[in-house]
């Protein structure tokens, strides 16, 4: 079988089988459509160990990040996993593929006076009744008083909100669903834009979507609105070249220990499967004590 062609079917498998995210599926049939073009759409059998380090080698070579190798490195490692149990090969040449190890990269976070300055611009350009700058205060408001992704923002139904509660439904990655809450500035954001800028952009499209968030045409908004959205409002805050929409979640959760929230709930509240990735908010919040400290105090 051709390497290629079995790179197909493993990410068919991925996605109907393991059920894994979109996004996730998107990146392993990349990472593998690499490989086969860097081994020449060789056959799956004639791939070995050295072949496998030769393609990691090239990506370094080329300046790609180390979460990227590491990435690369993974997606091999399931994929000839999973062509072993199919038997689509006798030996699996990936079992001391080693990964170089990740640097760890703190994420940007935005300061909370800084957050309250931006939001509370936000809202007095929402209180003009813009339907889109109602959405967009709504979305900011939210994102930052959940500490959601954006794919679960986007995928966000009227149905999923709870506004007595003040809680969302939101599907989370490997379909886990999961209830959030959210605090009263993104509830009053969230009841303004539904009562004053929902309907208006809903009716500039022919069926209604159940969408909580429409766009600028009336159906659901994409990542790529956020994204821009996101961008442009953070991006004179924190300083970095690209703010995305994960800036907010990073904020979101870095504030929250600050604040002095368990960690075990603020890994719940993120939807995170593992502890140690909501641990990197722990060093975030650190050294941000130690900057103060280095400030402030006389003996520093």
């Amino acid at each position: 079988m051709e390497l290629g062609l079995a790179t197909e079917a493993f990410a068919t498998h991925l996605e109907q089988v393991r059920r894994l995210s979109p996004a996730t599926v998107r990146a392993y049939r990349s990472d593998l459509r690499d490989l086969a073009a860097s081994a020449g759409d060789a056959a799956l059998s004639e791939v070995d160990l050295e072949m496998l380090r030769e393609w990691l080698w090239r990506a370094t070579q080329r300046g790609d990040a180390r979460s990227t190798l590491a990435r690369r490195a993974a997606a091999a490692r399931s994929f000839f996993a999973w062509a072993k149990d199919e038997e689509l090969i006798s030996a699996d040449p990936a079992l001391r593929l080693i990964a170089p190890k990740r640097g760890r990269t703190l994420p940007a976070v935005a300061s909370k006076e800084g957050m309250r300055d931006l939001l509370d611009a936000r809202a007095h350009l929402a209180a003009q009744d813009d339907p889109e700058d109602l959405r967009d205060h709504a979305i900011l408001e939210l994102l930052y008083g959940s500490g959601m992704r954006v794919s679960e923002l986007c995928g966000l139904d009227i149905d999923d909100l709870d506004q007595e509660r003040a809680t969302a439904r939101v599907l989370g990655k490997g379909s886990k669903e999961r209830v959030v809450p959210f605090g009263r500035p993104a509830h009053d954001a969230i009841a303004a834009y539904i009562t004053r800028g929902r309907p208006a952009l809903a009716a500039r499209a022919a069926s209604g979507s159940p969408a909580v968030f429409l766009g600028a045409r009336g159906g659901r908004i994409g990542p790529r609105a956020i994204y821009t959205l996101v961008a442009a409002a953070l991006g004179p805050i924190i300083g970095a070249d690209a703010v995305g929409p994960h800036a907010l979640r990073h904020s979101a959760a870095t504030h929250l220990l600050d604040g002095g929230a368990d960690l075990r709930a603020v890994q719940e509240i993120l939807g995170h499967a593992s502890l140690g990735t909501t641990q990197i908010y722990t060093h975030v919040s650190a050294e941000r004590l130690t900057a103060t400290y280095r400030l402030a105090h006389p003996r520093a």
